[in-house]
């Protein structure tokens, strides 16, 4: 099959590359698989924080831990792409702990916005709170059960995968997904009601 192919081929270039960084700290590999990536990280993180500017700064901090953990990556193990997912999702758990996240949740002015009609900005600013509630939702649950909800949900992992990186049974992955997802639906009602 094709696509398996140039999956496969994508592996294995991702592997070069890192044998070269764990070498001879090569900086034109490193650049190299950060732009592969940088990207799908970027939205995967943009999804998760809806602002630009933190997004940024979130992608960049993810790959500099990328480049100083690299040598404790182990390509036997895991796919370059889902390590990486799953060292973003740490970052994102812990810079929800973090006193920074605490004290930034601040309300942005509306003005901030330019909407094309009334309309746009009611859904805008209801899908941002239903988002913060979300998000507040999701960093109540416990590290697993939010790198089950990120991968998923954010990085579009199946449960199969998801099950490789947790290194869990896949029905333990459905399990705590389900019951996250029906906790998030509860506490979303509870905001609503």
């Amino acid at each position: 099959m094709i696509i398996e192919e140039a999956s496969g081929g994508s592996m294995d270039n991702d592997k070069r590359l890192i044998i070269k960084i764990k070498r001879n700290a090569s900086d034109a590999a490193a650049n190299e698989l950060i732009s592969k990536y940088y990207k799908e990280m970027y939205a995967f993180v943009y999804k998760q924080t809806l602002d630009t500017e933190l997004s940024l700064d979130l992608t960049q901090e993810i790959f500099i831990i990328v480049l100083k953990s690299i040598h404790n990556y182990d390509s036997k193990k895991a796919a370059f792409r889902t390590w990486l997912y799953k060292l973003a999702s740490n970052r994102l758990i812990d810079y929800y702990r973090s006193k920074n996240y605490k004290e930034a949740q601040r309300v942005e002015p509306i003005e901030d916005y330019e909407f094309e009609d009334e309309y746009d900005m009611t859904i805008s600013l209801e899908y941002r709170e239903d988002f913060e509630k979300v998000t507040a939702l999701v960093n109540e649950l416990d590290p697993s059960s939010q790198q089950i909800i990120r991968l998923k949900l954010f990085g579009e992992y199946t449960f199969q995968e998801i099950a490789l990186i947790e290194m869990i049974p896949e029905s333990t992955v459905k399990t705590k997904y389900y019951a996250a997802l029906k906790l998030i639906r509860k506490g979303m009602e509870v905001h609503h009601g």
